[in-house]
């Protein structure tokens, strides 16, 4: 999956991600084409989608924490697709054996369209909206639901939406040729449907109880909206409840045997995308190094991927999917830097019965495609070789430190001293304790003579911050 809809990337990048993914056996391209910060796809009907819709304020930075735009700063930074580009790219991926299924999300992350037609919303105030570029308009509560801080969601009550939908899927349908279409349906902030008059009104004219059936309202007339096209529904695992035919799927991205047991209960096909193990916009490794985003996954964990869940029917998995946003992700060579080589363990654990793998042997395989990697100029994340950090503390409250690393063979050299360590200084062989008066540990990694990871530079303020000691 490739979200080419927070941040946007040319036909021509696209199509060298499809070359890419082809090397090594990536046989379907699922494009993110709409989302709060930009709508990527020309509808020739609805016009303002792309007008409007595809284009924000440039910003750099910590996605989210950015400032809201002035109303009037200029929103140049963006693009989309025109139809004839689409054709294209799909053509390009056919000839390489790839089919290409198109996404368009909703009924949340649709800023982008609501500030395009503001009358698709049921809150005041829309009109005001803008599309987002990177500022923070959704609250995340640790431990609670998220809700919108502005409304970026198609109204289920408002009868305009159905039909904005129709067309939109109307000429979805006769661009691509696969026999499915996403609909998206995931992280959908109810706050506003709570507190609007005509979502109160459906709920009594439709007999619903809680909020939960308003989207599985919107869930089910949108099913019919694209079966009308003659083409299937899926959507990510929040519609399970909404979806009523059998020839839809659900795609599970929490990775939750209770979601899957569900979906193949009622006769539904699945798609394990689980974000524990193939989210590839996570960090590789420690955030001293890595550009900091909210998870890691390193890529042994990532080689843990098991794509048939303990208990489920195997006949209802019918594929798996490594998913890159790009919130964090502005131009090409960081796209690679975040695809490979977790992409690589995702290809080999789809590809294999789970009693060949093999993690030593697949560890040295990678090792040997970096070469073909440098010969084809592709950036790639060599954080396997960097040393996985664990703190804790001992019976005197004493941080303690404990090195680990994911290859076989390689050894973590180390100072407290302040000075940039190679292989001639000691080497890790168990845990460590922090010298009295030291700022700082470094941390670098070779095999023998050959260096392979990067420094890695931990100030011990740090690191009792985040063993709790300080």
């Amino acid at each position: 999956m490739f979200d080419v809809s927070r941040h946007f990337f040319t036909k021509k990048d696209v199509e060298d991600f499809i070359d890419h993914m082809v090397q090594y056996k990536f046989n379907l391209l699922h494009m993110h084409l709409t989302d709060d910060e930009g709508w990527r796809i020309e509808i020739k009907s609805l016009p303002r989608l792309t007008s409007v819709g595809a284009w924000n304020v440039k910003r750099v930075g910590s996605f989210g924490t950015f400032a809201t735009p002035p109303k009037d700063e200029e929103k140049n930074y963006g693009g989309f697709y025109t139809q004839d580009d689409i054709r294209e790219i799909i053509k390009y991926a056919r000839d390489r054996f790839v089919n290409i299924l198109p996404e368009i999300d909703i009924p949340g992350h649709s800023m982008a369209a609501i500030v395009s037609y503001p009358e698709l919303s049921c809150t005041a105030g829309a009109d005001q909206y803008q599309v987002i570029s990177g500022e923070k308009f959704i609250e995340w509560p640790e431990g609670k639901h998220f809700y919108g801080l502005q409304d970026n969601t198609l109204c289920p009550a408002n009868e305009k939406v159905y039909p904005f939908l129709d067309k939109v899927f109307t000429e979805i349908s006769a661009l691509f040729p696969f026999p499915y279409i996403h609909v998206g349906g995931d992280e959908c902030a109810r706050n506003f449907w709570e507190k609007s008059d005509a979502v109160k009104q459906l709920m009594q004219n439709e007999g619903m109880k809680n909020i939960d059936e308003v989207q599985t309202y919107f869930e089910k007339r949108v099913e019919k909206i694209v079966e009308s096209k003659g083409k299937k529904m899926i959507g990510w695992d929040e519609v399970l409840d909404g979806l009523q035919s059998s020839n839809s799927l659900i795609m599970d991205w929490h990775g939750s045997l209770k979601i899957d047991a569900s979906a193949a209960k009622l006769g539904h096909q699945i798609v394990v995308s689980p974000t524990a193990f193939v989210y590839l916009d996570y960090m590789q490794g420690d955030s001293v190094l890595e550009p900091p985003v909210y998870e890691k996954l390193r890529l042994n964990k990532s080689y843990a991927f098991e794509p048939i869940p303990d208990g489920v029917d195997p006949k209802f998995i019918v594929g798996g999917q490594a998913n890159l946003w790009t919130e964090q992700v502005y131009n090409t060579r960081h796209l690679e830097y975040m695809v490979w080589p977790r992409a690589l363990s995702v290809s080999e654990t789809l590809w294999s019965p789970k009693e060949n793998k093999n993690w030593n042997r697949f560890a040295a395989k990678v090792e040997r495609n970096f070469a073909r990697m440098d010969i084809q100029k592709i950036k790639y994340a060599r954080s396997m070789f960097d040393p996985g950090i664990e703190l804790g503390k001992d019976i005197n409250d004493s941080l303690v430190i404990t090195l680990k690393t994911e290859v076989e063979g390689i050894e973590i050299h180390y100072s407290f001293d302040n000075s940039h360590p190679d292989n001639y200084y000691p080497v890790y062989k168990e845990p460590l304790l922090v010298p009295k008066d030291a700022v700082v540990l470094k941390l670098i990694t070779y095999r023998g003579n050959q260096l392979l990871g990067r420094e890695m530079v931990f100030p011990v303020k740090m690191m009792k911050k985040r063993a709790k000691l300080e």
